[in-house]
């Protein structure tokens, strides 16, 4: 996928309000943990290792971006009602929490870049963040 930079960045923006899951998995660079079942489309992304910060600024059909790994990073989702997680950094959730996520069909996803880089990558690609 080219990324363009500069001032096409606003156009490309324009015209194209959302993402298909597995789209964002390839730019990401990301290893599935659980499956994408469904062309799932992201329209946004909440990003942040807080969880309290997801519930207060999250929106529907949005992809989480985090680096807790732990199962209150999931059942945060859930709540929030994220499309799918992606785990930051290379870090990587115990079993429990993906086989939760797996029980509920959540994709979880995880890459080696920091969060920065998803954001700035996530962005030019035209999504837009929640917060």
């Amino acid at each position: 996928m080219a990324i363009i930079r500069g001032r096409g960045l606003a156009r490309q923006a324009a015209e194209r309000p959302a993402m298909q899951l597995r789209e964002i998995a390839a730019v990401l660079e990301c290893e599935e943990l659980s499956p994408i079942e469904d062309d799932l489309e992201i329209e946004a992304i909440v990003a942040s290792d807080g969880m309290s910060e997801i519930l207060a600024f999250h929106r529907p059909h949005a992809l989480m971006l985090t680096g807790l790994t732990n199962i209150q990073s999931v059942r945060t989702a859930l709540i929030a009602d994220v499309r799918a997680v992606v785990f930051v950094r290379g870090k990587r959730p115990r079993r429990e929490v993906v086989e939760l996520a797996r029980e509920h069909k959540l994709p979880l996803l995880v890459t080696d870049l920091g969060m920065f880089d998803c954001c700035g990558i996530l962005y030019q690609a035209g999504l837009k963040g929640v917060m």
